[in-house]
């Protein structure tokens, strides 16, 4: 069979390679025609990568060998950008990881023979070399085609978003398995390469910038979507300034994007930040005191696990350090996503009979009396919704136990050892305290709905975050303040998980 040709898409190529077939009832004939189109696109997904996955070099020869011709990575390229359904991507890449990867029989005979250099007194040398002939058989095929797409004009940008294909893939249950698994590993491990530190620039977004770029921008906001025109300059205006990654070979392309607030305090609303104000103002340095991080979004879901964010919020600290000296405070406020649905899922397991395990008798009775049923049932269908917060009596009787439940929520609740909260196992990583929790800070539909109006504020101490960073990594501590803390025991005092 003819391989595929540069620029010919996998559409293209189905279509010169299936037959004519004789007509038959409608019914029978649509069946019969899926059943040969999938069947044509599964052979040609096989052909595609019988040519276009390059044979792994002998050892002796893993220098010498030329690398395969452009044409075959292109026709990968081409072929699977022409498939536009995400199921048939995702059947690519999982034929791709499994017919493609370690061949295994090596690595156990290459392993075999490391063990039996260990038993033996044999020179250095002839142990390293037995070593890395394993460390070469350990690498997938795959890695590869791979390796040389890179190479390709736009073949960086076009790995990114297979990656993002392959994340999505695995989301929606389409691929699975440890061949999937270790491919994703695979891709991120090379694109953390390609998006380290030393191939990013940072750039700072103004009014002034390319009307591309603050479009990109708007789009793609995570935390606290971009209402209008009119809302992104005031978020790109004074006292306010908006950082991003781009990388060498894309310049004006963010990757990552950080929104800061130039505030006199440590700021414990959100509405306070992103409220509507004149854009005309001009900043008084005289009133800046801190820098509230209110914001980060990875514009790239290939890029998933890559640590831009801790990247840019390191330089971002530099930059301001550099414009505003005498710069003390540098905190985040945060949200505090998944807080509801964990409470609410407490709730559910609560029994309705005797005390309650997460409220005191007194608080118990208070919200009773407040939503005129019982404990549990009702305040599930209160917090499911966001009209709760209309209630001032029920957002005062709230306010205690919601308060600690979200301390233990992100101290005590751990995933591995560490937060289960991801936001707060980034900020963490980063060497962040977990400094303050914030009641009613988002009383937005989101963040009602998402972390019943609760958010926190994550502070850098510049001259410990290493040392805070080690501590959590290393040990699994978390550094928290007395408020924190605080709320902690309070939960451990009234609660029975």
């Amino acid at each position: 069979m003819r391989g595929l040709w540069p620029g010919l898409s996998a559409r293209c190529f189905l279509s010169r390679q299936l037959p004519p077939r004789p007509r038959r009832p409608p019914g029978i004939r649509l069946l019969s025609r899926q059943t040969e189109a999938a069947g044509a696109l599964e052979r040609a997904m096989d052909e595609l990568l019988r040519r276009a996955v390059p044979a792994t070099p002998v050892y002796e020869l893993r220098e010498k060998t030329p690398a395969p011709a452009e044409g075959q990575c292109a026709d990968f390229v081409s072929f699977y950008s022409g498939l536009t359904e995400v199921a048939e991507r995702a059947e690519l890449l999982s034929r791709l990881a499994q017919g493609f990867g370690v061949d295994h029989g090596q690595v156990a005979e290459h392993s075999a023979g490391v063990l039996q250099l260990r038993q033996q007194p044999r020179e250095t040398a002839v142990l390293l070399l037995a070593e890395d002939r394993l460390r070469y058989a350990l690498v997938p095929r795959y890695r590869g085609l791979f390796h040389y797409i890179s190479k390709l004009d736009g073949g960086v940008r076009f790995l990114v978003q297979l990656r993002a294909d392959l994340l999505e893939a695995q989301t929606l249950k389409l691929v699975e398995g440890p061949h999937v698994r270790e491919m994703d590993g695979v891709l991120k491990s090379m694109v953390s390469e390609w998006f380290s530190s030393g191939f990013l620039n940072l750039e700072r977004v103004t009014w002034h910038s390319p009307c591309e770029v603050l479009q990109k921008i708007s789009e793609s906001e995570a935390v606290h979507p971009v209402k209008n025109w009119m809302d992104i300059k005031r978020r790109v205006g004074p006292y306010r300034r908006c950082y991003f990654f781009s990388h060498c070979s894309t310049p004006e392309e963010p990757l990552v994007v950080l929104h800061v607030a130039l505030t006199s305090e440590i700021t414990s609303n959100i509405q306070a930040i992103v409220k509507e104000y004149p854009p005309s103002e001009t900043e008084d340095k005289s009133k800046i005191a801190a820098a509230i991080f209110y914001s980060i979004s990875l514009t790239q879901q290939g890029l998933q696990g890559v640590e831009l964010g801790t990247f840019l919020i390191k330089r971002v600290i530099k930059e301001l350090q550099r414009e505003f000296p005498h710069l003390g405070a540098f905190s985040s406020l945060s949200p505090i996503p998944g807080f509801t649905r964990w409470l609410l899922g407490l709730l559910s397991s609560q029994k309705e009979h005797g005390r309650s395990q997460l409220f005191t008798d007194s608080e118990a009775q208070e919200i009773t009396s407040i939503t005129g049923g019982p404990l549990g049932e009702t305040l599930k269908v209160f917090l499911s919704g966001h009209d709760w917060v209309k209630s001032e009596r029920l957002v005062r009787a709230l306010q205690a136990p919601l308060m600690r439940l979200c301390a233990w929520y992100l101290y005590g609740e751990k995933h591995r050892g560490y937060a289960l909260n991801p936001v707060a196992n980034f900020h963490l990583q980063n060497g962040a305290v977990m400094w303050r929790i914030n009641w009613m800070a988002d009383v937005s539909l989101k963040g009602i709905t998402g972390s019943c109006g609760l958010m926190v504020n994550y502070r850098y101490y510049l001259e410990e975050t290493a040392t805070h960073s080690t501590a959590y990594l290393g040990s699994k501590h978390i550094k928290a303040s007395e408020q924190v803390l605080s709320l902690v025991s309070q939960f451990q005092k009234n609660s029975k998980l």
